[in-house]
């Protein structure tokens, strides 16, 4: 293989890796669905003016609570980032019910967890926060990712560059998994 024809290959290859790496984790038919103008804040309001409607939120998990024929989980709200990911719990506007009739396994979705959740909008449940009323807008969960959270390194510096290696950052190498039919 001459050295032009193993350059493009190895061309080609990167960039099929980047294309196959740079995908949201809720399928493309589902975030269709989704109403993209819809804000956790405006179904934080009213949950039962939007109740049908279709979204895509993020947060970190709070609890998980198996129940015999289903689960829940309490979710931080957070806004989501590029490629769908919760940004941190600085930005919280909230918590949320995230359910489905499936089992969701709780050392997977365990607290501090981020997860990217579509879902369509149940209402609301009136429960205690910390000992405080607090009406959580409820989702019935059609598909979940779970991120998983990359080791940390120490930044590795080259004649002066850093190379980036080490990021605390999520990286979508986590888990999609369809649990309803919408």
């Amino acid at each position: 293989m001459g050295r032009f024809a193993l350059s493009r290959f190895l061309s080609l290859g990167v960039v099929l890796i980047l294309i196959c790496g740079c995908s949201y984790p809720i399928s493309k038919a589902i975030r269709s669905e989704a109403t993209e103008d819809l804000t956790f804040s405006m179904v934080l309001a009213d949950p039962a003016m939007y109740r049908g409607a279709v979204v895509i939120w993020g947060g970190i998990v709070m609890r998980t609570i198996n129940h015999p024929h289903s689960t829940e989980l309490v979710v931080l709200e957070t806004p989501l980032g590029y490629w769908e990911t919760p940004k941190g719990r600085k930005y919280t506007r909230g918590r949320f019910i995230a359910r489905t009739s499936k089992f969701l396994e709780p050392e997977i979705y365990k607290k501090g967890t981020r997860i990217t959740v579509a879902g369509e909008i149940e209402g609301q449940e009136l429960k205690t926060a910390k000992g405080v009323p607090y009406a959580y807008p409820v989702i019935k969960i059609i598909e979940i990712h779970w991120w998983k959270k990359k080791p940390w390194y120490p930044q590795t510096y080259y004649y002066g560059y850093d190379w980036g290696w080490g990021s605390p950052y999520y990286t979508p190498g986590g888990y999609i998994q369809e649990l309803e039919a919408p």
